[in-house]
Order: structure tokens, then C-alpha cells, then sequence
């Protein structure tokens, strides 16, 4: 079977205002690493003949080409953001080729996803038109309405995780409409077209590195992967 061409792009439009600084969270060192860096490489490493599009607000292009020139980070492009992360992924879904078949949207602050997930989401994407990693709910959780609150089966929920991966024609299609607050990923714009999604397995360490907390976090894993 033939490898399905996949676009990839890294939507990287934080503020930093809950990582509690002056940068923003996606060039915060990891390991002595911007973020950003490491997730592009993870991303090229997966898939080495893939375009990669970085998505960025356009007060932070500049600053990007020169902070990231002092790293080794694998060739990628860059296209300035929107007013929402839906405006941004379509514009980087416009910069990509229409030769793609698969196009996979991840977030710039996810750097720890590994070869193995990557490769085993295109492989779903690829049979079912689209991928959506997840891992079981570890927590105990509860529900808050007007009565006050009550506990929910954690056995049916999932936290969602990126890259999302859809075939080229559903996720293009998708993003042809007007934004919703109600679009919390690429998932939802995808289901609010009348397409369904598939889930596949993601993993623990690929997390989402937006506070103080989860810097932490982040240096135990970049120590245990150059330990590995």
C-alpha cells in the first residue's frame, strides 16, 4: 500500500499568560530546547517528507526566525495566524498543496509525541478518514448545574488530544464555514460538518504544556527520552 502524503500543520498562538511570563509558552526552553522546536522536530522525525506549516500571530514571525535560528529545528514553514485557532488552521490548511491526502493539525505546545503515535494515527486516518488521539480519564470527575453537582462514570470519558488527522477533502470542507465558540478542535469543526470521527490511542507524556506546572512535568520527560 502506497504512503498517503500528509500536510502537516503546528498551530503556535500562545500569549503566555497562564504560563505566568514575558514569552510565550511555545519558545519556553525544555531541556535547553524552545518547545516549538521540539515539537516540529518530533513531527519531521515521524514523518521526514511531509511539508510542515507553523502557524504563528504575526507579532511573533520575526521574533521566530531569529530565536529559532540558534536551534537545530527541521525545515518548516510559516503562515500568520487568525483571531481564533479555527482562523488559524485554515489558514494553514489554505498553504498547503492540494497533492496531500491526509492533513494532520497539532498543537505547538505538544512536543512529546512520539514516532510510534504519530505513525499509528496517519495509519487510522488513512483507513477512516480521520484519527483523534485519546487516553482514558484517570481522575474522578463531577458535573456542576443549578442543584450543585453530582459524580459522572469517568469509564466513558476521554481527554483529547493532537495531532488531529483527516483526510485532505473532509477537513478542507469542514473549515469552509464560519467560526463557532462551540469549536473546541479540529474534531468538533469536522463533526459540526456531519462527518464522523474515529478515536485512536494517544499517550500519557504527550501533553500540553501551558502552566508553570506542566514545565515541570515537561523536564522529567525531556530527561527520561535523553536517558532512554
Amino acid at each position: 500500500m502506497e504512503q498517503p502524503k500528509v500536510g502537516i500543520i503546528i498551530v503556535a498562538g500562545g500569549s503566555g499568560k497562564r504560563m505566568g511570563g514575558s514569552l510565550p509558552k511555545q519558545f519556553a526552553l525544555v531541556g535547553g530546547k524552545p518547545i516549538l522546536v521540539r515539537t516540529i522536530n518530533a513531527l519531521h522525525e515521524a514523518l521526514p517528507a511531509s511539508r510542515i506549516v507553523v502557524v504563528l500571530p504575526a507579532e511573533q514571525i520575526d521574533f521566530w526566525r531569529n530565536y529559532s535560528s540558534r536551534f537545530e529545528v527541521a525545515k518548516h514553514s510559516i503562515v500568520e495566524g487568525g483571531a481564533e485557532r479555527f482562523h488559524s488552521v485554515r489558514n494553514g490548511i489554505e498553504a498547503l498543496s492540494d497533492a496531500v491526502d491526509l492533513i494532520a493539525i497539532h498543537d505547538g505546545v505538544r512536543p512529546f509525541a512520539s514516532k510510534a503515535m504519530i505513525e499509528r494515527a496517519v495509519e487510522c486516518a488513512a483507513k477512516s478518514g480521520s484519527a483523534i488521539p485519546v487516553v482514558e480519564a484517570i481522575d474522578s470527575f463531577r458535573q456542576i448545574d443549578d442543584n450543585g453537582s453530582h459524580i459522572i462514570s469517568r469509564s466513558s470519558l476521554r481527554a483529547v488530544q493532537t495531532p488531529q488527522i483527516f483526510a485532505a477533502p473532509i477537513v478542507r470542507a469542514a473549515y469552509d464555514t464560519e467560526f463557532r465558540s462551540d469549536f473546541t478542535d479540529d474534531a468538533s469543526v469536522v463533526e459540526y460538518s456531519g462527518e464522523k470521527v474515529t478515536l485512536c490511542d494517544g499517550e500519557r507524556t504527550n501533553i500540553k504544556i501551558t502552566t508553570p506546572a506542566d514545565l515541570v512535568i515537561a523536564e522529567a520527560i525531556a530527561a527520561m527520552e535523553n536517558h532512554g
